[in-house]
């Protein structure tokens, strides 16, 4: 099994957080869409004789296409891929841009699962971040969204200055009243790059607090573990039978293409990515290119990027597998230095299965860096 990652890099005004590639120039739009329908085409072979299982629409803002843009781009893959009977179909969308029939009209094309920028449902944290709606577009969003789709997500930010508790649990209690199955929550960073971080710099914005991050992060757990969540990666929460089949195929190293500007694939051993740039991108797929770099993956490499990814997920890291695709020196190195995490109550070993506890998950990125292999020649 396989994905498809499709990159829409257009926003309608840029998030004072964001440092993802975008333009809030349309120009290019209906030149650039020609251009991933060619990359499709001329990358089909790359993931032949494998099923696509997930359809997965990012950006930028998807939800800025039209829905007929949107069921063409699908069609396309539809006809040089083969496509299981069911796949996850997801479209990243903004409030702002679904109303009441636009909602309505993507229930009836392919796709079927939503995933909502929502970030916030307090006023004044959507104007500090500079996002395109308002906290009563994302309610009434989500209102009709549940009415036409039962596969929703929602993305929320915690850490915010001069978030309070109190407000933090109110934005996850207006996520459960609304019966959302998938919540996806990201703690504020400061990108070097971006209008937040002049924003701080010039003492506009207070500087976000790791304490109070870490606080909103254990509220978090408790709270949607006590409604029935599975916290099943370390920002991902879902009901059962709601988990992200996209994001867990890239947790679980499954191969996957990126299709647009800026986009990753993966194919096991190698991992490629497409040139952050909208007119060198259509320029080179115009002429039959593919605007793209590969790095061939050491096996130093996919033992790190096995760790990190596995750490922060339910299913962990199993010594086993390591030793079995990396050789004997990565699992015993694994299992020597984890003993350590596992004695101060930060990890967790069942069998050969190393997890990350719910006292170290805050910590998992500084505890998987801590298991990295590093070849000190």
């Amino acid at each position: 099994m396989a994905g498809i990652y499709i990159h829409i890099p257009f926003c309608k005004q840029a998030c004072h957080y964001c440092d993802f590639h975008f333009s809030t120039s349309l120009k290019k739009k209906e030149e650039l869409i020609g251009c991933l329908k060619r990359e499709l085409v001329l990358r089909k072979e790359e993931l032949q004789g494998e099923q696509i299982e997930t359809i997965y629409f990012g950006g930028g803002t998807p939800s800025i296409l039209t829905v007929e843009e949107i069921n063409d781009l699908i069609a396309t893959v539809y006809l040089h891929y083969e496509v299981v009977d069911q796949p996850e179909v997801t479209l990243e969308a903004n409030p702002d841009d679904l109303d009441l029939e636009t909602i309505k009209r993507l229930s009836m094309s392919k796709v079927n699962r939503l995933s909502i920028g929502v970030q916030s449902f307090d006023e004044s944290d959507l104007q500090m971040m500079n996002r395109a709606h308002n906290a009563t577009e994302a309610i009434d969003c989500l209102r009709h969204a549940t009415q036409y789709f039962d596969n929703i997500s929602i993305d929320l930010i915690y850490g915010i200055p001069d978030l309070s508790n109190a407000q933090w649990l109110d934005n996850i209690q207006r996520v459960l009243d609304l019966g959302i199955p998938h919540i996806s929550c990201y703690a504020l960073t400061v990108e070097e790059r971006t209008a937040l971080n002049k924003l701080i710099q010039k003492g506009v914005i207070p500087s976000p607090k790791e304490e109070v991050a870490h606080q909103h992060f254990m509220l978090l757990i408790e709270t949607l573990k006590a409604n029935g969540y599975i916290h099943y990666e370390l920002s991902n929460f879902a009901k059962p039978g709601y988990y992200s089949k996209n994001n867990s195929a890239y947790w679980l190293g499954k191969k996957y293409l990126g299709i647009g500007p800026s986009a990753h694939s993966f194919d096991g051993i190698h991992r490629s990515w497409n040139v952050a740039n909208n007119t060198l991108y259509i320029k080179a797929i115009e002429e039959g290119n593919q605007p793209r770099e590969i790095e061939t993956l050491t096996v130093d490499d996919r033992y790190n990027e096995y760790i990190m990814t596995g750490l922060r997920t339910i299913w962990g890291v199993d010594i086993t597998r390591v030793t079995r695709e990396m050789g004997a020196k990565y699992g015993c190195y694994l299992e020597k230095e984890s003993a350590r995490f596992i004695a101060d109550g930060l990890m967790h070993r069942e069998g050969e299965v190393l997890t990350i506890t719910d006292q170290g998950k805050f910590l998992s990125d500084g505890i998987a860096s801590n298991l990295f292999w590093v070849d000190l020649k």
